[in-house]
């Protein structure tokens, strides 16, 4: 029997993954407990995820397991051992501004979590991989420090610079502001890259931007497309933080964000590190994006502005993938950003 651990098993990515697995008759051994109710209210609960999981797909099964208790994490991975080919590990804490609410609790589910799954792993399935949702905001601010432009609806990078394709893993993530969310996410990044280094594990972290598609329970601290169309359908006021509106994003389908994790999985390297977003194919600024939803809905938005930058937030940040494509050849984007917008329209209508 081939078995995948997922943590954050009934969130977006998450689940995304149980599905993408699932049918490469892998048995999914699904850990989640729900957190992002209590991180974002009811709305934003992941239980009827987890309900559809276990509903449709056979071979999953589901622990409501706290990736912060060792012991209980210690518990699944022993009862599997060598029967686990993959862990991928998409739970966290995903918010800067809840992350400064509660320090403590935003270090042990991003950071202690993480650390917790590397040491079941090492323990009773070191041969399989470990792949772990990583995030953008490792760099901090320092993309700000990039010559800008604004334009119109949005901020653009000077096109003579290195980076004009996308920022790349050289970037450095040190002396910058990250947020304590970022600062979380990169002890975990660190500890990610290290046993795979000096352990020689076969881990990835792949570094994502904004992750979004369907299934995502937006709300206004995390998810910014979901949320947006949800409140361009539905009527309710939508607030733009800082940067004139133009701060720019790029936005990956759910779909391709897993297709980049079985591609790993199908052929593992140790420590590696990936940009992954939806780089010049799929990207757009508030102001653009607030067009396309309403364009796609034929809806006007009821929203307003908020001269209030967030801690950290980037200005503008498109991933380089190039790195990733280079080294996995057979991945290739589904989703454009008006293919991911109206998927998520429709989802919102049949609410």
């Amino acid at each position: 029997m081939s078995v995948i651990v997922v943590t954050g098993a009934a969130g977006l990515i998450g689940s995304e993954t149980c599905r993408r697995f699932h049918k490469e008759n892998f048995h999914i051994v699904g850990i989640d407990n729900d957190m992002r109710a209590r991180f974002f209210g009811a709305e934003a609960s992941t239980s009827a995820s987890r309900q559809a999981l276990e509903k449709n797909l056979k071979n999953y099964r589901h622990y409501d397991a706290d990736i912060r208790d060792a012991g209980a994490i210690e518990k699944i991975f022993k009862q599997y051992g060598g029967e686990i080919k993959a862990v991928v590990h998409t739970a966290a804490q995903p918010s800067h501004d809840w992350a400064a609410r509660e320090p403590h609790t935003d270090f042990g589910v991003n950071a202690v979590g993480t650390l917790n799954l590397l040491e079941a792993t090492r323990q009773f399935c070191p041969e399989s991989a470990f792949v772990f949702t990583s995030t953008n905001k490792v760099y901090g601010d320092t993309p700000n420090r990039l010559p800008l432009v604004k334009q119109e609806k949005r901020w653009e990078i000077d096109l003579s610079h290195a980076y004009k394709e996308g920022i790349d893993e050289t970037m450095s993530i040190d002396q910058t502001k990250h947020s304590l969310f970022g600062a979380s996410k990169v002890a975990a990044d660190v500890l990610v890259q290290e046993y795979g280094r000096y352990f020689g594990m076969r881990t990835v972290c792949f570094r994502g931007g904004c992750l979004t598609g369907p299934g995502h329970a937006g709300t206004e601290l995390h998810g910014f497309l979901a949320y947006l169309m949800k409140c361009t359908v539905t009527g309710k006021p939508y607030r733009v933080f800082g940067y004139e509106g133009k701060q720019v994003r790029d936005n990956i389908h759910s779909h391709d964000l897993v297709e980049a994790f079985w591609q790993f999985v199908l052929a593992p390297r140790s420590g590696e590190v990936y940009n992954m977003g939806g780089s010049r194919h799929s990207n757009c600024s508030m102001l653009e994006a607030i067009d396309l939803c309403q364009q796609i809905s034929g809806r006007k938005l009821d929203w307003k502005y908020v001269e209030d930058n967030r801690i950290g937030d980037h200005i503008w940040w498109i991933s380089d993938v190039r790195k990733f494509q280079t080294h996995y050849p057979q991945w290739k984007y589904r989703y454009d950003l008006m293919g991911i917008l109206k998927e998520i329209h429709a989802a919102c209508v049949e609410q």
